[in-house]
């Protein structure tokens, strides 16, 4: 009798303990509540003010008798002035550039990601880390001159004449520099979650440091390394001083790498820098390659969003 008394006692101590932890009100972590819930509301309102203004804007270059959906996604030219309306001038450029950047930075990062996580020791990945991560910090203005001025001469002297002198090559390759540690750093989180369960039992069946890495931990963690090389592709292709100051300052529709071409942001970037008037086919083109821009930066959250979701792995 008594050890079941003792028994109710206690379970009437715990809900009793549980009621009061739920009625007991902590003041912190309401405002903390609060404060994350407005960065939510901010952040989609944010977003949904740069949908209106663009769209708004965009609106205007759309309504011009000349301006059709057709001439914009199908002429080669863009010269809104003389009522050439190729986006594809521009889009060509960009496609480009960020492809160029993403074969240097996706091999690259992987492996450096590879090495940090599987192979390093504590004290080197500790070193190497910061380090690769210093290159995240270097503003990009200095990427685009160091491209002009450093690895242009270097092309010059492979390709010679048929290199100009700002061409889509050189920005690209400095844009892949610029990306890689994005990828790297992402890609490194991601295989350091895969549990360490499954590398012990790649080992167990006799399987070496090399084919543990990429059979059973590049594998388990796809999810996160596409999701880095989507989120690299974006950065990419929103980059802006880099292609300004070494792809060129003149739409052109080419895919030849060595030809001078100008991107969306780098276009951006010249046009609006000028005297524009409001209300102007010039003014109003920017809002329609800035829709462009952020439409092509949704699809690829989109594809990333996707390819999470489809090839994410759980374990228990």
């Amino acid at each position: 009798m008594k050890e079941e008394a003792l028994k109710i006692k206690t379970v009437d101590v715990k809900s009793f303990r549980q009621v009061d932890l739920k009625k007991k009100t902590r003041v912190g972590e309401s405002l903390i509540q609060i404060l994350l819930f407005m960065a939510g509301v901010l952040s989609i309102f944010t977003t949904i003010a740069i949908v209106y203004e663009l769209g708004k804007e965009a609106m205007l270059f759309f309504g011009d008798p000349d301006v059709t959906l057709v001439k914009f996604f199908t002429m080669t030219r863009w010269q809104p002035g003389i009522g050439q309306y190729g986006i594809a001038a521009l889009v060509s450029a960009t496609l480009t550039t960020s492809f160029i950047a993403i074969l240097i930075a996706l091999p690259l990062g992987l492996a450096s990601a590879v090495y940090l996580s599987e192979y390093a020791s504590p004290k080197a990945r500790g070193v190497l880390k910061p380090v690769l991560e210093i290159l995240a910090g270097i503003p990009t203005v200095v990427y685009g001159y160091f491209a002009l001025l450093f690895v242009t001469p270097i092309l010059k002297t492979i390709f010679e004449d048929r290199i100009q002198v700002y061409n889509m090559l050189s920005a690209g390759l400095v844009m892949g520099i610029m990306i890689l540690p994005l990828i790297a750093s992402m890609s490194e989180d991601a295989l350091s979650a895969v549990p360490r369960a499954l590398r012990e039992g790649a080992y167990a069946m006799g399987a070496t440091r090399l084919e543990t890495s990429l059979q059973i931990v590049v594998p388990a963690a796809l999810s996160g390394i596409g999701a880095a090389v989507i989120v690299g592709v974006s950065r990419a292709v929103g980059e802006t001083m880099i292609v300004a100051v070494a792809a060129g300052a003149g739409p052109n529709f080419s895919f030849n790498p060595l030809d001078a071409a100008e991107t969306m942001t780098g276009h951006i970037a010249r046009i609006s820098g000028g005297d524009l008037s409001y209300n102007t086919i010039d003014y109003t083109s920017l809002f329609a390659i800035a829709l462009m821009l952020f439409l092509v930066t949704l699809v690829l959250n989109l594809i990333s969003q996707w390819i999470v979701n489809r090839f994410r792995e759980k374990y228990e």
